[in-house]
């Protein structure tokens, strides 16, 4: 498993927004090694980390993590992007979800964004917060985001001092073009 830089770029948004974290029901979608979790945790948020059914190898490093670093009270579940699942129906009030690189795939934005739309609808106060790595300029969720109802901002890097090629103490390899956004419910007036 591998901490990819888009989970780093994340983790030092939560680490800016800590004390917003505090108390807060958070849920990561694809945790993988759960890096943004795990600042989450330390900050004094409720945390659920989840990946998909498919790859439990990712669901035991989840455990691992919260081992790891002394967190004893987050939950780690299987969460398919997609599949709405009874554990996903009867998950707790959210207050913010994050995702780390889950605009990985195109074949898996549309899943991606069913289960965040489906999400927000249930918790409309939510907020989905993502990372995402630009690996083609050819590859948008502007018309998904438009099918969901959903609206997007995006977050400059500099904005929470990440837009270094150092970043959290750690060389992030290679060139990337790393982005940040904040996805919520389209509000009824259409802003």
């Amino acid at each position: 498993m591998y901490v990819w830089p888009c989970a780093v770029v994340l983790a030092q948004y939560l680490w800016t927004q800590r004390e917003k974290l505090r108390d807060k029901t958070v849920l990561e979608l694809g945790a993988g090694v759960s890096l943004p979790g795990v600042v989450a945790a330390k900050c004094g948020a409720k945390v659920i980390l989840s990946d998909s059914a498919k790859t439990p190898r990712c669901l035991e490093n989840c455990r691992h993590s919260c081992e790891a670093n002394g967190l004893h009270d987050v939950s780690v579940m299987d969460l398919t992007w997609g599949e709405i699942s009874p554990d996903v129906i009867r998950l707790p009030k959210l207050d913010i979800i994050l995702g780390s690189d889950v605009f990985y795939d195109p074949q898996d934005f549309e899943d991606v964004l069913v289960t965040v739309a489906f999400l927000l609808r249930k918790n409309p106060k939510a907020q989905f917060w993502t990372t995402y790595q630009e690996r083609s300029a050819d590859w948008s969720i502007e018309v998904l985001l438009h099918r969901w109802k959903l609206s997007c901002v995006e977050i400059q890097l500099d904005t929470f001092n990440a837009n270094k090629g150092e970043l959290a103490g750690s060389t992030l390899p290679g060139c990337h073009i790393i982005q940040m956004m904040i996805i919520t419910l389209k509000s009824e007036d259409g802003l």
